[in-house]
């Protein structure tokens, strides 16, 4: 299974999002199938309108690595995509697959369901920090291509306040691993 190239991010964000489910995060030894995702361009929820200074990235580039920190404690995994404007698709969940050893010591559990589902646990597992961020997608963090066909769904975006009507949360509803 070959790893996704650049072009596969130029493509209209919302796009990228939706192809997303079904392939595979690769980060140092740590492997799952990417099983949620949202899209976020310039919309009112998009950091390219709420956090423009912090969210450079998304705005200028595709195919590069994205990470933020909320909350205080979590870092969340996005993927700038759409070579004409802003764009980026937050992975939310994934289904870990290798590595899991070193997930369950990161994460302090063994329930395998806990791993990776959620975005701040996903980081959390795979190791994923602001060090990532403004990479290019190939270097630490790869993605390689489907692994099998998923069973897709799209619904609202998650714990947003802004935008709420937009169907750009997509998943694979098969999965166990979906975040909620």
């Amino acid at each position: 299974m070959a790893y996704l190239p650049s072009e596969f991010f130029a493509r209209e964000t919302i796009e990228v999002a939706r192809d997303l489910i079904g392939t595979v995060l690769v980060v140092e030894g740590c492997e799952g199938r990417i099983v949620e995702t949202e899209a976020y361009t310039t919309d009112a929820a998009s950091h390219s309108v709420m956090r423009p200074k912090q969210s450079v990235v998304m705005q200028h580039t595709f195919g590069y690595v994205y990470v933020y920190f909320i909350y205080g404690m979590y870092y969340c995994l996005n993927f700038t995509a759409d070579c004409e404007g802003a764009g980026a698709v937050l992975i939310r969940a994934v289904e870990p697959a290798r590595g899991l050893d070193q997930m369950r010591e990161r994460r302090k559990t063994s329930e395998i369901r806990k791993l990776a589902s959620g975005p701040g646990r996903l980081c959390q597992a795979f190791g994923i920090d602001l060090r990532d961020n403004g990479k290019k997608i190939g270097q630490r963090i790869k993605v390689k291509g489907r692994q099998s066909t998923p069973q897709l769904a799209s619904s609202k975006r998650i714990g947003i306040t802004r935008a709420m009507h937009l169907e750009w949360r997509f998943y694979d509803s098969s999965s166990p691993f979906v975040s909620r």
